[in-house]
């Protein structure tokens, strides 16, 4: 049985067999945090999902046949075994396992990656590679686009067009197949546990930091790798900054805790988002603005189905909450009015939705031909709408000021409808304050 990423590789190669198009992706190169410590390393996406091997300085190729009676062939460019440096740094795949380990066809040393491009890249005249990534990497890519052309001397065709990644491989990556969705449900199980964790643990008085930790904790000890994007953990008016990451205030009784944070499995993304009261019960004003929030979201998600232009999550939300303002005396006129203005962007600036996958923002375009692309099964979307109170507005009641709410799901566009992968995650008021008085997920789902 091939593996998700042979898989992902074959569905490629088809494509790029139909253009006549090669592909040369390589994977990230590990990057400074400070002096001479680096960040964690983390391949590349689209080399992840199509190679399933966390190593740096790696580089994979598909040379597409180019007449009759040739194969497709797949060839990755690693670092050889190498005793010493796996002392230091781990140990190394190497070259003689690969093939067989990540079902490539070939495997070379990445130090003979430039000076044997020119060759295998010969008689193609369309190169599927990402400009603008890793400066090293153009730099070397733009010297291999002159050595080709200086080729056409002799009869070799030379390349004519370089072509982004969103073309042909975002467009796959963006249906998600089994064993995607698979690793999307653990990272989804996980998140859950994390947020119930959270929700019975704030309290008065302790660090945003603290609860960050607990989140972060409970992602790596469940299996997971990590949060799959830097967690935010924002109580009372902090949750008004859409990225706020501080995480370096104490909690205060009455105030709520807005927290946006996913676990990453495999690879891939979980991104959710709730907010619940730190004393453990909404006041009339928080539950006012949380409610209408919910409500713009279950109307969001009940467009989330197979048809629906991508867009139209977005203004199911959008209405609700422009009606909600209106009658909680937030925003003044018409609903069509105030569309038209704007004015609900004071308290509703983001879009309701972006793709999720292996990126938190995963890739895929999201309009074709100047429209709203229809969602189709295998998409994975997130519905997340909030309301967000500045505590500096002089326009609104001294009651609503400081009060931010979103609440984020990530939905699985099914061929009847749609999947919450996130279901499990208390949202409901009462649910939410049962959650913070200590209830599990099991006791919540009774």
């Amino acid at each position: 049985m091939e593996s998700m990423y042979t898989h992902h590789r074959r569905r490629l190669l088809d494509r790029l067999t139909q253009e006549r198009t090669a592909a040369v992706i390589p994977t990230a190169r590990p990057k400074v945090r400070n002096h001479d410590c680096d960040y964690r390393f983390r391949p590349t996406s689209d080399f992840w999902y199509l190679t399933g091997f966390a190593e740096p300085g790696a580089c994979l190729v598909l040379l597409p046949p180019q007449s009759e009676g040739q194969t497709a062939r797949s060839i990755l460019f690693l670092r050889p075994r190498d005793v010493e440096q796996e002392i230091w740094n781990g140990k190394r795949l190497g070259i003689e396992a690969a093939p067989e380990a990540l079902g490539v066809d070939e495997a070379h040393d990445s130090a003979d990656l430039w000076n044997e491009l020119p060759e295998l890249l010969s008689g193609y005249e369309r190169i599927l590679y990402r400009l603008g990534d890793e400066e090293e990497d153009d730099r070397h890519f733009i010297a291999l686009l002159k050595t080709l052309r200086g080729k056409a001397r002799g009869g070799v065709r030379p390349p004519v067009r370089v072509i982004d990644p969103a073309e042909y491989l975002h467009e796959l990556r963006l249906i998600k197949d089994r064993d995607e969705l698979s690793a999307m449900r653990k990272a989804a199980a996980i998140t859950a546990e994390a947020h119930a964790a959270a929700m019975a643990s704030a309290a008065p008085g302790l660090g945003e930091q603290q609860i960050e930790a607990l989140l972060e904790y409970t992602f790596r000890r469940r299996g997971g790798s990590g949060p799959a994007y830097g967690t935010i953990v924002a109580g009372g008016a902090n949750a008004c900054i859409l990225h706020y990451t501080e995480n370096d205030q104490i909690l205060r009784d009455g105030d709520l805790l807005l927290i946006d944070a996913g676990a990453e499995k495999e690879g891939y993304a979980c991104d959710v988002t709730r907010t619940f009261p730190v004393g453990g019960r909404f006041s009339e004003p928080q539950r006012a603005i949380y409610e209408l929030v919910l409500r713009a979201q279950q109307a969001a998600i009940e467009k989330v189905r197979p048809g629906t232009p991508f867009d139209a999550v977005h203004e199911a939300a959008l209405w609700v909450i422009v009606d909600g303002l209106i009658e909680l005396g937030l925003c003044r006129g018409s609903r069509e009015e105030i569309l038209e203005e704007g004015s609900y962007k004071a308290f509703f600036m983001h879009r309701t939705s972006h793709w999720l996958g292996l990126d938190v923002h995963d890739c895929g375009a999201y309009h074709q031909d100047g429209k709203a692309r229809p969602l189709e099964p295998g998409m994975v979307l997130t519905v997340e709408p909030g309301i967000y109170i500045s505590p500096d507005n002089p326009d609104v009641e001294e009651r609503w000021r400081g009060i931010g709410v979103r609440i984020e799901d990530d939905l699985l566009v099914t061929a009847e409808g749609s999947e919450n992968l996130t279901a499990a995650i208390p949202k409901e008021l009462d649910a939410v304050e049962a959650a913070c008085a200590g209830a599990t997920l099991a006791e919540l789902r009774k």
